[in-house]
Order: structure tokens, then sequence, then C-alpha cells
């Protein structure tokens, strides 16, 4: 089958393939009491599924504690958290270089560039990137030094990834950042060459993707983007076949 993405907002996505369904930086459950197809996660709906939950570090727009409310309706849902989330809740608490075994998925760890981990996930013949805030960041008022050591920081973990094939990686692009918001997106499209790219971290602005659409600085990205406008919208991404194949937002 093919894996299905819902856009959950911000950073956060619902990735369901064959045998799991994966959760990445969820936080928001505003509108209360809505559905996935909002983009809220209403556990009752999922309670079949294998869930693995994922939260890349601390800040409250990756993390929330709600998400460990999911246990009472969701039999053997598991948590995978970066080790800078503090909470008493049973989950697996990893740190940046470090690759983990779950049997049925194993997650691999690269160091942040601001705070926390990023995740490469592997299961059910899907390879999934998620950056977390692992980004090249450039801000107004950065120094050279600074900027400089953001460049190495984010490049050298980036570089760890060469060689992987991965079919599908969320990436910020940050509308804070304006044109600099391509910058990390970039680098890791022409360095690591997923099959997908996923842009990420709008807070909800996600008409700035737009940018990502035409071009010379797209040119050379073909189809690999994937766009989404609204909260709740759904894409699939094929296991096998060509490439440039995929259903867009719908």
């Amino acid at each position: 089958m093919d894996a299905e993405i819902t856009y959950l907002f911000h950073s956060a996505f619902a990735v369901k393939t064959a045998a799991h369904f994966l959760i990445f930086d969820y936080y928001r459950d505003v509108p209360h009491g809505g559905r996935l197809a909002q983009g809220v996660i209403n556990p009752q709906e999922i309670a079949g599924e294998n869930v693995v939950v994922f939260a890349s570090h601390s800040h409250p727009d990756h993390y929330s504690p709600r998400i460990f409310g999911w246990r009472a309706e969701i039999p053997g849902i598991r948590y995978v958290l970066s080790d800078d989330i503090r909470t008493r809740e049973e989950a697996l608490m990893t740190a940046p270089g470090r690759t983990y075994d779950l049997g049925d998925l194993s997650v691999r760890t690269l160091k942040s560039t601001d705070r926390g981990v990023a995740f490469l996930v592997k299961t059910d013949g899907l390879t999934v990137y998620h950056a977390g805030d692992l980004n090249w960041w450039k801000w107004d008022g950065d120094s050279d030094d600074e900027a400089a050591e953001m460049e190495r920081g984010f490049k050298e973990q980036v570089d760890l990834l060469r060689g992987e094939a991965v079919d599908v990686a969320f990436l910020p692009f940050d509308p804070r950042q304006g044109e600099d918001a391509f910058l990390g997106f970039d680098w890791f499209l022409q360095t690591v060459g997923p099959r997908y790219a996923v842009p990420m971290h709008s807070f909800g602005h996600t008409d700035f993707f737009a940018a990502l659409e035409s071009g010379p600085r797209v040119d050379g990205y073909g189809g690999t983007v994937l766009r989404y406008g609204s909260r709740g919208e759904n894409f699939s991404v094929p296991l096998s076949g060509d490439a440039g194949q995929k259903e867009k937002a719908k």
C-alpha cells in the first residue's frame, strides 16, 4: 500500500504505513473535539492502529504532554521522545547520534541545530526523515561567527545522511526566514536527494510554500516537493514504482 500522510499543523504529521501509524511533533488540539480530517488526533479513531508517537524536542510548538492522554484509548501505543523532554511517562528517550532498534522499526537520531533531535525512521519499506528543528537557521542580527557556526553544524549533520535512501523528508521552510528559508531546504535536497520533500514549520502559513512551485531556485526540484494548504489535508506516497507519481493534497 501507499503511505498516507496527513498534515496536522505546523511541523506535525501523521504517516500511515502498511502496519504502523506514526505521529510526529503533535501539540495542537484546537479545535477541540475535532477529527483527524481537521488535523486533530481523536484517539478513538486510531485505537486499532499500531501507533508510535515522536516528539523531536521540548519546544511547545513541537511537544505537548497531552499526547500521553491517548494511552487510555490506544492499546500498545509507544512514545519516542528527545531526551530534553522532561516527563515521568513511559517512553523511549533518545539522544543525538544514536540508532534504536524497536523490533518492527528502527530510529536514528541526528543532533538539532536548535534543540533536541531529528528522526530517521525505517519501517514497512518506508524511510521517513523528520527534521524537528534541525535546520540552517539564519536570522537578521546574527553575527558572522554565529552564522558560520550554524552553517557548519547543519551541514555536518545532514552530511551524515549521504547515501540514505530517504522516501519522505519533512523539512523546515519557515516564512519568518524569507528567502533564507531555502538554505536548509535546498541543501538537504541536493545532499540527500529524498524522493519527496514536505515543507513544514510554517505556523499554519502554508501559502508561503508557493515559493517552492516555480523559479530558478527550484528548477532542479522536479516533482519532489509535496505541498498542502489546510490542516487535515492528506496525500499519498507510493512505496514502489515511478518516484515522480504522487497524489497531492486532496
